[in-house]
């Protein structure tokens, strides 16, 4: 298994709004395209209006890797450089979980 969370700012409400709708449309094709994303959910930060965090599960790295070559990943990557300040990653090594294969 192979996870990622991503923590991303936005610039202001306006492109908090368009980031989302940005997230909605890509989740839809992730979810209809990817099996070996397990899962792929976006969340608000309370107390934090601009930010949003990601937490990712894939089967292996191959999983993540062909999720990243997909074209409405790249059109993600690519469209939401104009509406954040920032972007943070961690990569994620499972130790334990329910839900999980550990």
């Amino acid at each position: 298994m192979f996870g990622l969370m991503v923590r991303f700012t936005c610039k202001d409400p306006e492109s908090a709004q368009a980031f989302d709708r940005l997230t909605e449309t890509t989740i839809n094709k992730i979810r209809d395209g990817e099996p070996g994303t397990l899962v792929y959910a976006a969340h608000c930060v309370d107390g934090h209006p601009l930010q949003r965090i990601f937490y990712e599960l894939y089967h292996d790295r191959a999983a993540f890797d062909a999720h990243e070559e997909q074209p409405h990943t790249r059109h993600f990557l690519s469209a939401r450089e104009e509406l954040l300040t920032s972007v943070e990653v961690d990569w994620l090594e499972l130790h334990a979980g329910k839900g999980t294969t550990a």
